[in-house]
């Protein structure tokens, strides 16, 4: 049954964000500043209007310090401890150059990257806040971004400008950017019957599994474009899944269910859906590496970068090895997977008729149940039980 949220807000909530700690808090911001902080049972713990009054549009407790709320509002980045919202502990002014769209912490919470509406990304250094990337590459607003899971130097950006791109903060260059435009187009060319109008497909939303090599993208075509980077970074396969009758605003690997490929969406038709991707084309030859290599003994032919990784592997961290292991091990299935885009026909594990237009999603654990937490147009949060899967 869905259970209500309510009286944490007197405005529409736009974010909402879960924290790893071992309260398991969760905190929203709304318009006009309005940042609020829940506990497991939908109590409120502390409230608080940052000062400026400007939208609350991202809200990240730190994975490496759950006692740290990192709210963006204007352009600022503040601070908060969420046990006791009296005001900022520490404020990052002038973080985005314009109004900051999202913030994402690294796993390690030595750094958080804030995307504004200049299309520009910038890296700050934790603790301190200070700027030691600025990446220029969105032609549009930057709408989202996200660190690759164990690789805290990766971070995927996607905007209104239709793309997507990996960066590797050693440079102020993309190791790759996709054009999902082009990808459409040449997708809708078998589709689109005469007369039929499709929106572009601008990225509202990225995600990454926590496997680290599969990325989801929520777009206002109403798919969900997916991406599988392979050894070296590489974008190995792109497909989609047709997720929505109108745009997708919200999409968000679950790292709590049987395995790292099910997606929790929601879209602007009022309908939130949970996905089974394990047996999605992009997904499998990832599945389908991991399994083999496990199973049985490896191939050969490694890259050339893991056969000169391997001289140095003793100097590395085991966290490193492992990543660096992973790679090569998605890269051998890779030769014998399609390189071409894919779309999933199949539907949602579960569709939730919401019924107003989703502004965010946060899935989490709410006192043992799988649920996700979904705001809407609304001053209140629904909580939806995800235990039918």
């Amino acid at each position: 049954m869905a259970r209500q949220w309510s009286e944490g807000h007197s405005t529409s909530i736009l974010c909402v964000g879960a924290s790893s700690g071992s309260e398991g808090l969760l905190a929203s911001g709304s318009e006009g500043g309005e940042v609020t902080v829940w506990s497991q049972e939908g109590t409120i713990i502390g409230r608080l209007t940052l000062p400026g009054e400007e939208d609350s549009t991202s809200v990240v407790f730190s994975p490496a310090a759950p006692g740290q709320l990192y709210v963006s509002h204007g352009d600022t980045v503040s601070v908060l401890d969420p046990r006791n919202l009296k005001g900022p502990v520490e404020e990052f002014q002038g973080a985005g150059e314009e109004e900051i769209n999202a913030l994402a912490l690294n796993e390690t919470g030595s750094a958080v990257a804030v995307a504004d509406d200049s299309g520009v990304v910038r890296v700050l250094e934790l603790p301190g806040g200070k700027v030691c990337r600025t990446l220029r590459r969105h032609t549009n607003i930057c709408s989202s971004v996200a660190f690759r899971p164990h690789r805290p130097n990766n971070l995927l950006s996607a905007g209104l400008d239709m793309q997507v791109m990996l960066w590797g903060l050693q440079k102020t260059r993309p190791l790759w950017t996709l054009n999902l435009q082009d990808v459409a187009e040449e997708e809708d060319d078998h589709q689109q019957r005469p007369g039929q109008l499709f929106n572009p497909p601008l990225v509202h939303c990225v995600s990454v599994a926590s496997c680290g090599n599969i990325v989801g993208c929520a777009a206002e075509d109403g798919r969900v474009h997916l991406m599988r980077i392979g050894s070296g970074s590489k974008l190995e396969q792109q497909g989609a899944v047709k997720a929505h009758s109108q745009g997708a605003s919200q999409a968000h690997f679950v790292n709590f269910l049987s395995h790292p490929y099910w997606l929790v969406t929601g879209g602007n038709d009022g309908q939130v859906a949970l996905w089974d991707l394990s047996k999605h084309p992009v997904v499998t030859a990832e599945a389908k590496a991991k399994t083999r290599v496990t199973a049985g003994p490896r191939r050969k032919g490694k890259s050339k970068a893991k056969r000169k990784g391997q001289s140095q592997d003793t100097a590395k961290t085991p966290q490193k090895a492992e990543a660096e292991k992973e790679e090569a091990e998605v890269e051998d299935e890779a030769a014998a997977a399609a390189a071409g885009g894919s779309e999933e026909k199949s539907g949602p594990k579960l569709r939730i008729s919401h019924g107003d237009k989703v502004n965010w999603l946060c899935p989490a654990v709410l006192k043992g149940e799988a649920s996700v937490v979904v705001a809407d147009q609304s001053s209140s949060l629904t909580v939806y039980p995800l235990s039918q899967v």
